[in-house]
């Protein structure tokens, strides 16, 4: 009885769902608490089961459930939930993935830091990317395989046992105590794990934690095609794309935007694309380089995902180590990368460099002819042989208009990628599908890079690539709209409230391409002490943002995201894209994104209400 009303109001959940749990990327910080993800929304989403309210304004009214998509989403959640309660399970024992093979890999890394041996058991056949060898010599996961007829055959195993199996339906598990993780491969939609038992249920947060740095959940829509085949009892219905039409268009936008000629590279996400380039490069340096170190040069204070999926993955290879790049500030990105290339020099290690142009979230942008002279620089060891060059890894997302790589332009003489996160400008917000390309030094490396995107099945969908291909050719032109939009802001608040401190480009960088339509404002403050000042800032930071999504709840939303196609988005980088990093490092201000789109003058109408009570 439980599994038909579970069934029966999924399917009245599905008629009536907000259309934003399909179409948006990032979600509403207001009612998001980071501490419950997932768990507050099923929360209250279990009371209105209960009392059978499917109407579309109690949906509407849930509690965020995660504050970007590609860690999770409503739809996520309710397939997770419809999923644990027929089986019996608690929801958070249940997790999707786009990708089939990196929840493999999400309990390989546990079992990895944990010293304990894995066996990956299955009956029909393997993910198609999934390389065993390349896992074990480049990931440095340890594992054994085994292909059985039945799970039953199955003795017990000093360790972990995987089960994956094949699914044109949702399976319903037959839970086995010998098995620990069943992995169900759901054709072309992406895969579910679930956790058994009690004793292994500390690996809930790690598995979660790899879905949220190293790939992404099974999208929205991939989501409801899994829903409807769990309630209607059906093969799965997937969506038909012209995904080689649509492919190619992304390829050739992508190649005219950056100037590049290079094949770019597409995946599921900025960090999906983030993770391929780092295992690629980790691959080409154990090739080439065997047995020296590998050096990732990293900002403490950049963006979260980057600086902790950078530090989660030289914790599992002892080749691997993070060297922090100061370069926001009092700090010069340029002097501090031609000290550390240095002493990475002195050390004949291998120097792969990881920043941000412009820098977030204080938008600053280096020399960039210093920059291009300081990795040109030759080095030598201590022992005077001649050093490794760098690899100079630039996230590009703020401004992905800028030609960095192609022939003629600043980094096109050094060994350089450029990469950006899809849910921005590239997809208006529509996706959240990355690209990286590379210049013509680097062809070696993006064959790497491939690999490894390839092997974790982490591409962009077919819709991911229908999205793209209808965004990316306008790309440039919003760039700009927005811009214009944010430099007229800029401008009003510097006359409005100048003791306020605006973190933008100067019209001298503009001039030269630098059009990010993302600034940071450090609000004036008082007190006596530190203390005081820094505790009535993020007072006054918060009522900034609570005034203007108030006033303006169609356009001004507190969400981390930008490059969006209509409104603006406030967020606090300290508390949202900043929410792993060292609390020393982090920037308690407020960061603005405007599109190309929005009600400028009420914006502006609404700051002076706002400036008018400090």
């Amino acid at each position: 009885m439980e599994t038909i009303n579970t069934l029966h109001y999924i399917k009245e959940v599905l008629k009536n769902k907000p259309t934003d749990w399909l179409n948006l990327t990032t979600h509403r910080l207001d009612i998001y608490e980071e501490e419950q993800a997932k768990t507050q929304f099923l929360d209250e989403f279990e009371i209105l089961y209960k009392t059978n309210n499917t109407e579309t304004t109690a949906l509407s009214k849930l509690p965020t459930a995660y504050d970007y998509i590609r860690l999770g989403h409503p739809l996520s959640c309710i397939l997770e939930w419809g999923i644990a309660k027929i089986n019996q399970l608690n929801p958070e024992n249940v997790i999707s993935f786009s990708s089939k093979v990196v929840p493999i890999l999400a309990i390989l890394r546990k079992n990895l830091l944990a010293k304990k041996n894995t066996q990956i058991v299955y009956t029909n056949e393997l993910p198609d990317s999934f390389n065993a060898e390349m896992i074990q010599y480049i990931y440095g996961y340890p594992f054994e395989i085994q292909k059985v007829d039945n799970i039953t055959a199955l003795s017990k195993f000093e360790g972990s046992t995987i089960f994956i199996s094949q699914e044109s339906t949702i399976p319903s598990f037959d839970l086995d105590s010998t098995i620990d993780f069943y992995i169900s491969n759901l054709a072309d939609l992406g895969s579910i794990l679930v956790v058994n038992s009690e004793q292994n249920e500390d690996y809930i947060s790690e598995i979660q934690h790899v879905r949220r740095r190293e790939t992404i959940a099974m999208t929205p829509s991939n989501c409801l095609t899994a829903l409807h085949s769990l309630v209607e009892n059906t093969v799965f219905d997937t969506p038909k794309n012209d995904i080689k039409n649509n492919k190619s268009v992304v390829l050739e936008s992508i190649t005219t935007i950056t100037g590049t000629t290079s094949k770019p590279l597409v995946g599921s996400s900025g960090l999906s694309i983030q993770y391929a380039i780092m295992m690629g490069l980790i691959h080409d340096a154990i090739e080439n380089h065997k047995g020296k170190a590998i050096k990732f040069i990293v900002p403490p204070n950049c963006y979260g995902g980057t600086n902790d999926q950078a530090r989660r993955v030289a914790a599992c290879l002892d080749s691997v180590t993070i060297v922090d790049l100061p370069v926001d500030g009092d700090n010069d990105m340029v002097s501090s990368i031609d000290r550390i290339l240095d002493t990475v020099a002195k050390e004949d290690a291998i120097p792969y460099i990881i920043a941000e142009i412009p820098t977030n979230p204080r938008v600053e942008v280096p020399d960039l002819v210093q920059l291009q002279a300081v990795l040109s620089k030759k080095r030598q060891t201590a022992t005077g042989a001649t050093a490794i060059d760098p690899v100079f890894i630039l996230d590009q997302t703020f401004c992905p208009n800028v030609l960095f790589l192609g022939e003629g332009k600043i980094l096109s003489t050094v060994r350089a990628i450029s990469y950006a996160s899809g849910s921005k400008f590239p997809s208006g917000g529509k996706c959240t599908a990355g690209y990286v390309v590379g210049n013509a030094k680097v062809d070696a490396l993006m064959d790497k890079i491939d690999l490894h995107l390839t092997l974790c099945d982490n591409e962009a969908t077919p819709l991911q690539y229908e999205l793209l291909a209808q965004q990316l050719p306008s790309m440039n032109q919003r760039i700009q709209e927005a811009y214009k939009n944010t430099r007229e802001f800029v401008n009003f608040i510097h006359k409005t409230l100048p003791a306020a401190k605006i973190n933008f480009v100067s019209e001298a960088l503009a001039s030269q391409g630098f059009t990010p339509s993302v600034f940071s404002l450090d609000l004036p403050t008082k007190g006596t002490t530190d203390e005081e000042r820094e505790a009535y800032k993020r007072a006054l930071n918060l009522r900034l943002i609570d005034l203007m999504i108030t006033k303006i709840p169609n356009e001004s939303k507190y969400c981390v995201s930008y490059g969006q196609l209509k409104g603006c988005y406030w967020t606090i980088p300290a508390t949202s894209t900043q929410g792993t990093t060292k609390e020393g490092d982090k920037d308690y201000i407020a960061r603005v994104a405007l599109s190309p789109d929005m009600d400028l003058e009420l914006h502006k109408k609404v700051f002076l209400e706002f400036v008018s009570t400090i």
